[in-house]
């Protein structure tokens, strides 16, 4: 009670005490959400029996190379990251573009069944991924792409959650007022958007590709579905030729591959970052 009157005698210790817990929670969830990733690397770095090891095995170990090499020797790792690497890129950069030019046609123009069109593409999002994978699959063999990286970009250059995220961002972001005044300047609808639009809703377009990218890195079902030869595998698939063995499946080489599979998307994230953070919360607070 005495604490209490405290506290409430001198609003500052309040506000420090409230700061410490608050940051105190913040460490500890950062320790928790990041607890997985380093017992991967852990166990990557210590022979196959690791994982098995009560109570967890902490400390990391000295066979990180030893189980990368055996990697090398089971699948064509670094080429299927490059293949994810790039074919990534390409549906991220796309995706981007086109569901920006989309959001802001949608945002800032008028046209003829604009709102029947609109929510056309939001009931798009309700369909299962899983239903798309036949018709998909027999447009991709009739035009002779299967086995090949077109497969993989074309059907994902856009997507209808990008379009309404665009769209919903340009919508509060973008003033009216300041389109009319680059009309007024003599400024072209493309030229509008690229001088005024992009730069006031960079952050929106740099959420957005974040998560595409992570999307397509992580995807599996599509690329399994449409991909025959070893050159054209992406990570994930290399990934999964490691647990297709005789011998029992050997986890400090299938983490030590994983870890080194996680790293792009750390690296992007990281890049990126700033402007993420930026767009997720962009309206949360009143200004």
């Amino acid at each position: 009670m005495s604490t209490l009157r405290t506290f409430k005698k001198n609003p500052d210790d309040l506000g420090l005490f409230g700061k410490f817990w608050f940051y105190l929670l913040l460490i500890l969830g950062a320790l928790v959400s990041t607890f997985p990733f380093y017992w991967m690397f852990v166990v990557g770095t210590n022979d196959k029996g690791a994982v098995f090891h009560v109570p967890p095995l902490l400390t990391i170990g000295d066979q990180f190379i030893d189980n990368f090499k055996r990697v090398l020797d089971k699948a064509d790792f670094f080429q299927a990251l490059g293949n994810s690497l790039f074919v990534a890129s390409m549906v991220t950069i796309s995706v981007v573009f086109f569901c920006t030019l989309a959001g802001y046609a949608f945002a800032k123009y008028e046209f003829p069944f604009k709102n029947v069109l609109f929510y056309f593409v939001i009931a798009t999002l309700f369909v299962p991924q899983q239903l798309g994978v036949l018709p998909t699959y027999v447009i991709m063999a009739k035009l002779h792409w299967i086995d090949s990286f077109k497969a993989l970009i074309v059907p994902a250059m856009v997507n209808a959650f990008g379009i309404f995220w665009m769209r919903q961002y340009i919508s509060t972001a973008v003033h009216t007022e300041l389109i009319e005044a680059g009309r007024i300047d003599g400024g072209g609808h493309f030229r509008i958007f690229w001088n005024i639009a992009i730069p006031v809703i960079t952050p929106a377009m740099a959420t957005l590709g974040i998560l595409n990218f992570m999307t397509v890195w992580n995807d599996f079902f599509w690329p399994l579905v449409v991909l025959k030869n070893k050159e054209h595998f992406t990570i994930q698939i290399a990934l999964q030729q490691l647990f297709t063995t005789r011998d029992g499946l050997d986890y400090g080489m299938i983490m030590s591959a994983t870890f080194t599979a996680t790293l792009p998307l750390l690296v992007v994230f990281l890049l990126f970052s700033r402007w993420v953070i930026a767009g997720l919360t962009s309206g949360a607070v009143k200004s």
